[in-house]
Parts: structure tokens; sequence; C-alpha cells
């Protein structure tokens, strides 16, 4: 008899839930602070780094952040088992807003950066792994347990900016990263405690790293690009040469060429049956369009947050509002809406529309959050702040047809041999993006501000309208390669 007992869900899915909800409580927090951390000036409490270098630093740490997730998924697969990883992952990221909470400076903010994005990349592909571990290959609850862990996302990302934003600008920046790090604190005690709910593929890898495999050319290979990589930093700080510019650039490139590489090995790779080599090609378009929706929303930490600072009218609804508060706005609606599409989906079971076209629909919706914001971005003045609040609401609209489906269709379309891997291939869809939007960032500033929501916002729509003209041929391809060989 199937688990039922959250909702008709498995138990151990509110375990994941409410990790997930005190792991994105300390990160958003921490997220929604932190531009203006680094661009305010010293003698306010902030680092004074240059504005547009901030943006693309926090782009390219959100891509760093989801770009460690492959190597995260690895270390799963090969060595620590999902249950492992998410705890050793959540150890580091509370280490990392601990460094913030110190007020050391620029050392402190690397220090945290370096602890955050190797705990997020241990924690994020695990604990989404473990989900997928809680159903069966046919359990039509799937992607309606996929909408609801997602929620838990939602939870501790709508209360994050609201505290964590209110006592960092209001009192004291690393008050608030302080408290971002009690959160992770709290996340890590409900892990422990719920550890009997959670299923037995958790406690051990799905494929456990060899003596022979140390001899093989892809470990050989990995081991080998690690130490050159170190090698090239250490040569690059001597000569002072690895300046904020630089790492954004490497990062950014890494961020693209490191996913290709991911899919390239699955697809030749032994290990990978016929059926599951195509079911990644039918992933792939929903790979790419989910790094095109990707690039809009996470831009609401660096873009949007800018515009809300600069252009935004924050006395209009009778109050001085934080400009951190903005980023609350995407998390409560998908709390608000979230249960309706879970349920939604569960009452269509076979009949609800497929993959592709909630991708589709995702990322038409992305492409008009952003038109939403040309005709404010083109009047002189501040804006009312109700134009953002539109935007953030139309782009998460977008997010609930999107990413609660592509954590559900990755699951069920990777390769037994690479679960963990093809989890963190569906977050590095996030750094490719984030990797980009590091170098788009650079063009956005106040006079031109319309013109860069036009041009990006215009370009994910024509996506948007493409992927769902094509697809029912691929639906066919998708469900064609679900379930058991």
């Amino acid at each position: 008899m199937p688990d039922t007992g959250f909702f008709g869900h498995p138990k151990g899915l509110a375990v994941l839930f409410f990790t997930e909800a005190w792991e994105r409580f300390s990160y958003y927090g921490m997220r929604a602070i932190l531009l203006y951390y680094m661009y305010e000036r010293v003698a306010d409490g902030g680092l004074g780094i240059p504005r547009a270098t901030a943006s693309s630093l926090i782009a390219v740490y959100g891509a760093a952040v989801y770009l460690a997730a492959i190597a995260g998924g690895w270390m799963s697969d090969r060595l620590l088992g999902p249950w492992r990883g998410t705890l050793y992952g959540g150890v580091l990221i509370m280490c990392g807003h601990l460094c913030l909470a110190v007020p050391a400076g620029a050392p402190a903010l690397y220090a945290s950066m370096v602890c955050i994005v190797a705990g997020t990349g241990l924690l994020k592909p695990n604990v989404s792994t473990s989900v997928g571990n809680l159903y069966g290959p046919d359990d039509s609850r799937r992607d309606a347990g996929f909408s609801l862990y997602y929620m838990g996302i939602s939870v501790g990302a709508v209360l994050a900016p609201l505290v964590v934003g209110t006592l960092g600008q209001r009192y004291d920046y690393h008050l608030g990263f302080g408290v971002a790090a009690v959160g992770m604190a709290v996340g890590l005690l409900v892990y422990v405690r719920g550890r009997r709910h959670l299923g037995v593929a958790d406690l051990r890898p799905a494929n456990p790293l060899r003596r022979a495999d140390l001899r093989r050319g892809p470990v050989v290979g990995a081991a080998a690009a690690l130490v050159a990589l170190t090698a090239a930093i250490a040569v690059l700080t001597a000569r002072d040469l690895l300046t904020p510019d630089l790492i954004v650039d490497l990062i950014s490139v890494l961020a693209v060429a490191l996913p290709v590489v991911l899919f390239t090995h699955m697809l030749r790779s032994p290990r990978t049956t016929a059926r599951e080599r195509a079911g990644v090609r039918a992933y792939l378009p929903l790979f790419v369009a989910a790094v095109f929706f990707w690039l809009i929303q996470e831009q609401g930490a660096s873009v949007l947050a800018q515009y809300a600072d600069q252009s935004t009218d924050l006395d209009a609804l009778g109050f001085r509002i934080p400009s951190s508060w903005f980023q609350s706005t995407g998390s409560f609606v998908l709390i608000c809406l979230t249960p309706f599409a879970a349920a939604l989906w569960m009452r269509l079971g076979p009949r609800q529309p497929g993959a592709p076209t909630k991708f589709g629909l995702g990322l038409v919706l992305a492409g008009l959050s952003y038109a939403l914001l040309i005709h404010p971005a083109l009047q002189s003045g501040p804006s009312n702040p109700l134009w953002l609040f539109a935007s953030f609401t139309v782009v998460t609209v977008g997010e609930i047809l999107l990413s609660p489906i592509g954590l559900s269709v990755t699951t069920s379309l990777a390769p037994a041999a690479f679960g963990g891997r093809t989890m963190g291939l569906w977050l590095a869809s996030n750094a490719a993006a984030q990797g980009i939007s590091a170098q788009l960032v650079r063009l956005y500033d106040r006079q031109h501000a319309a013109q860069y929501f036009a041009a990006i916002g215009g370009v994910s729509a024509a996506l948007g309208l493409l992927l769902l003209a094509t697809s029912p041929a691929l639906t066919r391809r998708v469900s064609a390669t679900r379930g058991p060989a």
C-alpha cells in the first residue's frame, strides 16, 4: 500500500519540504541583501564595490552555486549517496553564512562564497533526487509531489527577504547574514530527525566508485583538470591578475561549457542504454528552454534589484518599502498558486499537458514579465512599485509551469547510472543562464532600461512560442522514453 501520510504523498516529502524551506530561507535571505551589501559605501556598512561589477558578481555567484551541482551530483552517485551529500552540503552552507555574519570585509565575502557554492552544489541535486526516490517511475503523484516540494522552497523564500532583508537594510547587514545561518541550522535539524522517513536508496551511492575506476580516463581527466585549475588560480593570484572581471568571464565560460560536456558524456557512456539515450536527447530542448527562462527569472537579484533600488518609488504605498522586499513577491505567488497547480495536475492525470507545453508557456510568460516593465522604464521619474510587483508575479506563474515540472521530468528521464548528475545538469541550466546573464547585466543602466527589457523579453517570448509549436512531437518523444525500460 503506498505511503500517503503527507497530503496524499509519502511522509518523507514532509521532511524534504521543511528541510528545503529552511535552506531556501538562508539562501534567499542572504541573496536579498548581498547586492546592496556589495555596492553600499563602506561608511554605510557595505564593501563599496562598483554597481556593474557587483551585479556581474551576483550573477556568476549564482552560476557557480548551480554549476557546483554537477560535481555534487557526481559525488552523490559515486561516493556519498543523497543522504550524506545533503547533510554535508547543509553544514557548508551554514558555515558560509557565518562567514558573512562576521564584519571582516572582502575576505569574509569570498570565503562565504566558496563555502556556499560547495555546500549548495552538494545539497541541491541530492535533496531533489531524494524527492524522486519517494515515487515509483509510474506513480501519477510524481509531478504533484514535486509541486508541493517546490512550495516548500517558496515558504522559505517568501519569508527570507522580509526578515533578513529588513534586518540587513535597516539595522546591520551582518545581523541579517547571521539570521540566515540560523535558518540553515534549523533545516539541518529537521533533516536529521526525519531520516527514517526517507528512502533506502538515499543511504548509498547509485553507482559506487570502484578502485578500477580511479585509473579510467574520465576520473583521471577530472583530477588533472582540478589540479590545473588550482595551479592557474594560484599563479593568477600571485601576479595580482585574478580580478573580479576575470573571475566573471571564467565562470561564464565554465557555466556554458560544462553542461555541454556532461550531455556529451551521458550520450556516449556505455552505461546509458539506447532508451535512456533517447530520453537525454528529448530532454535537451527542455534544458535550452530552461536556460532562457532562468536568464530572466534570476535577474531578480541583479537587474530588478537595481531597478527596485534606483528606479522605483519606494514611498508610493504610504511607507518606505525596503527594496529587498520585492524579492518576496515571486515566492508569495508560488505559495498561493502552487497547491492549485498540484491539484490540477492530479485531477487531469494522464490528460494533463506534456512537459514541453508547460515549458513553452512558462518561457512566454517570462518574456511578458519583462515586457511589462518597458512602459514604466520609458517614463521620467521613479515608477509605481506595482509595475515591479506585476513583473515578479507574471514570471512566477511561468516558474510554476516550468520549474517543478523540470525537476520531475529530469528524475524520470535520468539514466540509471547518472541520477544525481542528471539532477545536477538540471540545476546547471540555471548556472548557464546566470553565466550568460553575468555578461548581459553589464549592458543594463537606468537610461536604457526599456531597451534592455524589450530585447531580452522579446527573445524569450519568441523561443517560448517556438517550443509551443513543436510541443506535440516533443511530448511524444518524452512520453516514449519515460518509465522503466
